[in-house]
């Protein structure tokens, strides 16, 4: 089945990014920034080496949800958007095939605090909502991940929940959990 980023003409720039499709080039570049413990501190697999991180990489179904950030042609993130079904009762399932989506982001340490996560999350929603014309999009954190939670909240999206002790990290045991989402009419976000 053709993944729904296979119907948009890449690669798409931002203001000051450009983002396009991954690609098994882009192997080295990602490693260099997702090898550093700040980084997988609190992505969901932690590749600590880089045959684990070549593995991972290229199975076809993580390249087909990746999305490459460049700057100035220098790959400094990534980011993903996993399409999915909505739940639905059975008479109505049909209407809910590929409605929603689950939004994720990894960026290379060296260029936070710039304002290239935010930049690129908005890209990413622009193109959920407008090009892709999904209803609803999604994303989870641990609540201890400040940079990321407030990243959503930066973008427009709303806290939906807040879990106590819900989620299990490799190192810090159980944390809470928080998910924020955000609905079509509800963008373009203030700024």
């Amino acid at each position: 089945m053709r993944h729904p980023l296979d119907t948009l003409d890449w690669p798409i720039p931002t203001d000051r990014l450009l983002l396009r499709r991954a690609a098994p080039d882009d192997l080295d570049a990602t490693w260099a920034y997702r090898r550093l413990p700040e980084s997988h501190e609190w992505t969901m697999a932690a590749t600590t080496t880089y045959a684990e991180h070549r593995e991972r990489f290229l199975r076809e179904e993580r390249l087909a949800d990746l999305l490459i950030v460049e700057l100035d042609g220098r790959v400094i993130g990534d980011l993903t958007l996993q399409v999915q079904d909505a739940w639905a009762q059975e008479e109505v399932a049909d209407q809910a095939k590929g409605v929603q989506g689950e939004l994720g982001w990894t960026l290379d340490p060296g260029y936070g605090g710039k304002g290239y996560a935010t930049e690129a999350v908005r890209a990413l929603i622009d193109i959920s909502f407008r090009s892709l014309g999904l209803r609803r999009l999604h994303a989870d954190c641990f609540y201890d991940n400040e940079a990321s939670w407030r990243l959503m909240e930066r973008v427009g999206m709303r806290r939906e929940q807040h879990a106590v002790k819900d989620s299990l990290h490799r190192t810090k045991g159980w944390l809470d959990g928080l998910s924020y989402a955000l609905l079509a009419e509800e963008w373009p976000a203030p700024r």
